[in-house]
């Protein structure tokens, strides 16, 4: 009976291994469930360390449950005559199974420095030097994604800002620099498609950055667990040529306009 839960715990990486490469090949009924396509051009630095560290864990994981099975194939009670030697341990072997999980700890730190660096601190610069405005600012609030335009004079927080909630319209090929921030709790703010994922902290303006290089619609997601609605805090970012964006900019401040002024019932236009 002893070797038969050996080969269950033998099962355990073979499963895991066999779930990740399924995964990987997109394969029925196993498709979909890889990661997303990257549009932004500075998402391969974020895929490639998510692979390495990947492949790093996966050849320890798999190396431990090889480890387990042996020795409950090798010392089945069922199968060993032999009396039960007790050990009160070794202390190099203590030693060494502790500097080798924290040199790979610190090893994995300062091999991502770089990539961490780039997301979340090298922001865009204008020719000038200065720090690139955000085109836009995003407000969290269960349970809804506001959208803040900045207008034509370029800057978010002015008169001639243009809104919309849950609908994100931004042009392609151009370094987008969004501002966040969070109106009540802890929010997470997720594109899947760009790599991008940060906590949106109440009391904090935060940044984000990114090029997309393809064009369509894709999903703007809460990853952190918000309230009762969590669920539907969903939203849509769509990318579109420079050209497009400004059309679109424009009809929306004019729409806007509109619906602000409408006359009410009754009144001359």
């Amino acid at each position: 009976m002893g070797r038969f839960w050996s080969i269950l715990f033998l099962l355990v990486p073979v499963l895991g291994v066999g779930s990740f490469a399924w995964a990987m090949a997109d394969l029925w009924p196993m498709r979909g469930h890889w990661l997303p396509s990257n549009i932004n051009d500075h998402g391969a630095v974020i895929d490639n360390l998510f692979l390495f560290i990947l492949v790093l864990t996966g050849v320890i994981f798999v190396a431990t449950g090889l480890a387990l099975f042996w020795f409950l194939w090798k010392y089945d009670a069922a199968q060993n005559a032999q009396p039960v030697a007790f050990t009160h341990g070794s202390h190099t072997l203590e030693v060494v199974w502790s500097i080798i999980p924290a040199a790979t700890l610190v090893f994995i730190a300062i091999y991502q420095m770089n990539a961490w660096a780039d997301a979340k601190m090298r922001r865009p610069e204008l020719p000038d030097g200065r720090p690139q405005p955000p085109i836009a600012e995003i407000t969290g609030r269960q349970f809804e994604w506001r959208i803040r335009y900045a207008g034509e004079d370029g800057l978010v927080g002015t008169t001639d800002d243009v809104y919309s909630v849950n609908d994100l319209h931004l042009p392609v090929n151009e370094e987008i620099v969004l501002s966040i921030k969070s109106q009540d709790v802890l929010h997470s703010f997720f594109l899947p498609n760009l790599r991008i994922k940060q906590d949106v902290v109440p009391g904090m303006k935060q940044f984000v950055w990114f090029r997309a290089n393809r064009t369509g619609a894709y999903d703007i997601v809460c990853a952190e667990l918000c309230g009762w609605g969590h669920y539907k805090m969903r939203g849509r970012v769509t990318f579109v040529s420079r050209e497009q964006f400004d059309r679109w900019l424009i009809e929306t401040h004019a729409e806007q306009n509109r619906a602000e002024f409408k006359p009410m019932a009754g009144e001359a236009e």
